[in-house]
């Protein structure tokens, strides 16, 4: 990433003023017409549902089978980032900000209200029977589970790979590189980041705005604060507030420790609601339902209803995939930015199945509890009240429970976290499209859309905007969704020649020493060398033997420069191929501990710090080789068979 002044304001301000100018327009719009401007947005996704529900479909299967595909492919072995590259978060802290960023509020929300609703109105038969119980928690899983976190992977993903490893802006333009080139840094890059901001900011501020709704009714319920616009205005500003220091302290020591702290609350809600409940029944019930979810997950992502329309397809299912495909360009960038080091398919896996089997548990004893309450326990007062409104669903569900006001604080804390986690990554997610990839600006540009969050949240609930701005977010994820088929294309490409270079490569060792020369051979291996030594190899050996290289490449028409560091703790030879490939050969001091220290410590030939290794980085990463010792001869022989390797790649790319 490109090195700034964490002081200095950075903005593009190609993508920030016409995004905030258009962000606030269309809301002006809404607020001043809200009775005639939610029928357009509403008659456009009427039409996208009679019209396009086959391509939202498509495309979701195609997310799908790419995302199987590259897992177990032999592209799943490539990195997000440098071959050398290693994970900056641990599994545990990355799972927590997968959840608290991609459906933190949602799972909250919906946990108890989806299994329920679909219970007493499925999408064909009968409601209130065995059979409705058990579709209810299939779908349930279905609409949260594998399809909705592939559609966050894959975008995530193409987004990480060009900017970790091929170093462009961590910005949704970059995932448009391979079709637009260099005029990703133009207007036309500049406009793709305007429609992610736009798209951004309204998905947050309609989900924060439907998701204080349930934070106004735990505070009535457990402190008899009013339901009531302003009560919950006022909520925004206050959790926006808390945003603010979470956004201030930054992504380490906020988010990451915010989501730890839900992640735990979240399994010791789960834990306590399986207890006071059937336990058996739930368990029994959960599995089998994931059971036929797994069976029953291709026929029925290609269900689209043909022969026994319903409007519930168009109102459930259409409605989740344009959620889930508008809100992707704000959880791509985020789960990006937290996955740098990890491989495709180590990603992959983590971004969708590990979620999937979360959700799939809370679902099936949050919504499995639920359902058993109004079918076994005779409550079915409770599927009404979840019906007229959801936001009350979790907290009517926790009257019927033991320790209903501790599991009941434990639900609001958990809301107001989540609540918070959102916003603050959002901000994060959104400072980001608007300063060119750069995540460290000063704490008050970073607040700034904390602020920008909290208004717009506010308008839209005070002018009764949200549904509207609901429904058109949901229609941008058609014009989205159509890109992101070029998007894969030109991903397809970039993976492919980069998996042929891969395979172009290979580890040659150097030319063999004569047998008389084993002492030296041993001296070398049990040599460790500290920092200076290494600087004085790399000008004497490493820096000439590129050079003469560089100069034998330069005499048959080949650009070609060797580039040092001042203190040569990196020399780098580059040669320019123009528009193909270039080929870069990078020998760097690198700092390890020693492997035995009852070694070379005790003979005084190495510090208890531990050594250095002069290693070799090729373009896609360091190869985890030491050259340290090698005469010129051996590293223009290893030069040679690396370059013999680049050529046989950008041969392979051309056929």
């Amino acid at each position: 990433m490109t090195q700034h002044n964490p002081r200095r304001f950075t903005i593009d301000k190609a993508v920030f003023f016409p995004a905030m100018i258009l962000l606030f327009g269309a809301i002006l719009m809404v607020l001043t017409i809200p009775e005639k401007g939610s029928n357009p947005f509403a008659g456009l996704q009427a039409v996208i549902v009679d019209t396009a529900s086959w391509f939202y479909v498509f495309i979701v299967t195609l997310i799908a089978v790419i995302v199987v595909y590259l897992a177990v492919s032999r592209y799943g072995d490539i990195k997000l980032g440098p071959d050398h590259a290693e994970p900056a978060y641990s599994y545990i802290s990355w799972f927590a900000m997968l959840f608290s960023a991609g459906i933190g509020i949602g799972m909250m929300f919906y946990g108890i209200a989806e299994p329920v609703m679909h219970f007493m109105a499925p999408p064909t038969g009968p409601g209130v029977t065995p059979a409705a119980a058990t579709e209810a928690i299939q779908i349930s899983y279905f609409h949260w589970g594998f399809n909705a976190w592939a559609i966050y992977a894959i975008v995530a993903l193409i987004l990480a790979y060009f900017a970790y490893r091929h170093e462009l802006p961590l910005t949704l333009r970059s995932a448009f590189y391979p079709l637009i080139g260099e005029r990703i840094y133009g207007p036309i890059g500049a406009s793709v980041d305007v429609f992610a901001v736009i798209c951004t900011t309204c998905g947050i501020s309609v989900s924060l705005g439907l998701g204080v709704l349930q934070i106004n009714t735990g505070f009535n319920y457990l402190f008899g604060l009013p339901i009531d616009v302003w009560v919950q205005v006022g909520l925004i500003f206050a959790t926006m507030a808390l945003a603010t220091v979470s956004v201030v302290l930054g992504l380490d020591t906020g988010i990451k420790r915010l989501s730890e702290i839900n992640i735990v609350l979240a399994m010791l809600l789960l834990l306590l609601i399986l207890l006071t409940g059937p336990t058996a029944l739930l368990l029994a019930g959960t599995l089998q339902n994931f059971g036929a979810y797994v069976a029953g997950l291709v026929p029925r992502t290609l269900d689209m209803y043909v022969y026994e329309p319903t409007d519930w397809f168009g109102g459930w299912t259409i409605f989740y995939w344009g959620w889930w495909i508008s809100w992707a360009p704000f959880v791509g960038v985020f789960v990006a930015r937290i996955s740098r080091g990890r491989t495709i398919r180590e990603f992959l896996v983590g971004v969708t199945l590990v979620p999937t089997l979360f959700i799939c548990l809370w679902m099936g004893v949050l919504g499995g509890s639920a359902l058993e309450l109004i079918t076994n326990q005779g409550f079915e007062e409770l599927g009404a009240a979840v019906q007229e409104n959801p936001a009350v669903g979790l907290f009517r569900f926790l009257e019927y429970l033991p320790a209903t006001e501790v599991l009941s604080v434990i639900s609001l804390v958990m809301i107001v976290i989540f609540f918070v986690t959102s916003a603050d990554s959002g901000a994060m997610v959104l400072n980001m499209l608007s300063a060119k990839g750069v995540d460290n600006t000063p704490a008050l540009q970073r607040t700034l859309w904390t602020m920008v969050i909290a208004l717009a949240a506010s308008l839209l609930l005070l002018g009764g905007g949200l549904q509207a701005l609901q429904t058109a977010t949901i229609a941008s994820a058609l014009p989205f969704a159509i890109a992101m088929l070029g998007a894969f294309w030109g991903f397809g490409k970039a993976i492919v020649a980069d998996g042929a270079k891969r395979q172009a490569q290979s580890i040659h060792a150097p030319p063999v020493m004569a047998a008389e020369g084993w002492r030296d051979r041993l001296r070398l291996l049990l040599d460790y060398p500290d920092d200076r030594t290494v600087q004085t190899f790399q000008r004497n050996a490493v820096q000439a033997a590129m050079q003469s290289f560089a100069s034998e490449l330069a005499e048959r028409g080949v650009a070609a420069r060797v580039v040092a560091e001042d203190d040569a703790l990196s020399v780098r030879l580059e040669v320019s191929h123009g528009d193909e490939v270039d080929f870069i050969y990078e020998v760097r001091a690198s700092h390890h501990p020693l492997p035995d220290a009852s070694i070379g410590v005790a003979d005084g030939s190495a510090e208890a710090g531990g050594f250095f290794r002069a290693e070799v980085h090729l373009a896609e990463g360091g190869q985890d080789y030491d050259v340290m010792g090698w005469s010129q001869e051996q590293i223009i022989v290893d030069i040679l068979n690396q370059y013999e390797d680049h050529l046989h790649f950008l041969h392979t790319v051309r056929q």
